[in-house]
């Protein structure tokens, strides 16, 4: 038997989180899914969440469920996910998809810093939210101009670059927290505090951090953020996501998006909008209680293990599966394109080979692994510390191996299909 194997058997003994994973529908056993940094497990008791809000909220109480939950269920889930990214409960809201809030938040970060001209990003970051951001210059008209700063190697960030070019000009900075590619995260401390020591604000897109790594909105000082809970929140596919404004920064800014939800009474049906005080302005319009209500049972098990816990599992997880990539990957033509160093690496491990997407196809088809690819040649590995085992970890490396030594990708095409 393999001494990595016997390693990863042990290592589950111990896992003190390991029952967690009981907790999820896995109707496949011998699949070994690592895409949860795309899409989480289903849990168990969103299921029975699920039939009450149907056949009782829906089925039953019908309208007047509004007043027995529905109308505060965004501040409501939004305050637990507060907890998740080191965050006041009113600071956090569900609403929207991320790539709404990105342009409900930059929106407002910049007519809140008139006079200046320059939004800053990286080209580690997710391309959604670029597109975002040259839509918004694009749509303001008002002289802003988007500048990209290029990482060197393509796995971290251009931190000393991105530094060197903040000055007064500067009105914002957009940057993912764990880039979505390499897995690189960034140090959000020192990043807001250089970013606030020129005057400028930061957006922080947390979608691939929240629920499997550390997040300190308060202690950072963070100005305003996103993300979604579909990946390791498991809010299921499509779930709404969730937007933070620091306490003090919720009067000075105006959704640029102002829907009845976000008024100060809707049911008055005014004709003037007048925000609500707190974070409720930066709803739009009716939630979708359905995916909504769905967000709170996987936000439930992440708050019951305990973020020290996840992370710490995490970290372990993934130095195992890249000491299973030094023995038995790198020989083989795998590189690694994650950070080594545990402090700046989230929950997913990216690994490049020429053949990158044909692996890829013969994980899923032939060998029962489930991953994703990012082009050009990244086959990302997500670790979810809730579910993944570390067996699971090791049966990836080891099925990996395979299909390389056995030459199985050479059944597989190298055209690629629409969803990766």
């Amino acid at each position: 038997m393999s001494s990595k194997l016997e390693q990863a058997r042990a290592l589950d003994a111990a896992d003190a989180l390991a029952h967690f994973r009981e907790r999820f529908l896995i109707a496949d056993p011998e699949t070994i899914y690592l895409d949860g940094n795309s899409l989480g497990r289903l849990p168990l008791c969103a299921e029975t969440s699920m039939a009450d809000l149907l056949r009782r909220q829906w089925g039953e109480r019908l309208i007047r469920s509004w007043n027995e939950g529905w109308f505060t269920l965004p501040e409501r889930v939004g305050g637990k996910l507060a907890q998740l990214v080191g965050a006041q409960a009113d600071e956090v809201i569900v609403a929207d998809s991320t790539s709404i809030n990105l342009f409900k938040l930059a929106v407002a970060g910049l007519r809140l810093q008139r006079g200046r001209r320059r939004i800053l990003t990286d080209d580690l970051n997710f391309p959604s939210d670029v597109y975002i951001l040259q839509g918004i210059v694009e749509m303001l008209d008002a002289g802003h101009r988007l500048e990209i700063v290029h990482s060197e190697d393509g796995v971290h960030g251009p931190v000393e670059a991105l530094l060197a070019t903040l000055d007064e000009d500067v009105a914002l900075v957009v940057l993912s927290h764990t880039v979505f590619k390499s897995g690189y995260m960034y140090d959000m401390c020192a990043i807001t505090e250089a970013v606030h020591a020129v005057g400028a604000l930061v957006v922080w897109d947390l979608s691939h951090s929240v629920g499997s790594a550390p997040v300190a909105l308060n202690a950072a000082g963070a100005d305003l953020a996103v993300g979604c809970t579909y990946k390791y929140v498991n809010g299921g596919p499509g779930a709404p996501a969730f937007l933070y404004v620091r306490r003090d920064l919720q009067k000075r800014l105006q959704n640029p998006i102002s829907g009845w939800m976000g008024q100060r009474a809707p049911f008055d049906f005014a004709l003037d909008y007048a925000p609500e005080v707190g974070i409720r302005r930066f709803l739009t319009g009716t939630p979708p209680v359905l995916s909504l209500a769905m967000i709170e049972p996987g936000v439930d098990l992440l708050l019951e293990a305990g973020l020290e816990a996840l992370r710490a599992k995490s970290v372990q997880q993934t130095s195992f599966l890249i000491s299973l990539w030094e023995e038995k990957l790198a020989p083989l033509g795998y590189t690694l394109k994650s950070p080594r160093q545990p402090e700046r690496r989230g929950s997913h491990i990216s690994l490049g080979h020429p053949e990158g997407w044909r692996i890829n196809q013969a994980l899923i088809h032939d060998l029962g692994v489930l991953p994703d690819f990012r082009a050009p040649d990244n086959i990302r590995l997500g670790v979810a510390p809730l579910y993944t085992s570390f067996v699971d970890v090791y049966a990836a490396a080891e099925r990996l191996q395979r299909a390389v030594e056995e030459r199985i990708y050479m059944r597989h095409s190298s055209e690629r299909a629409t969803v990766t």
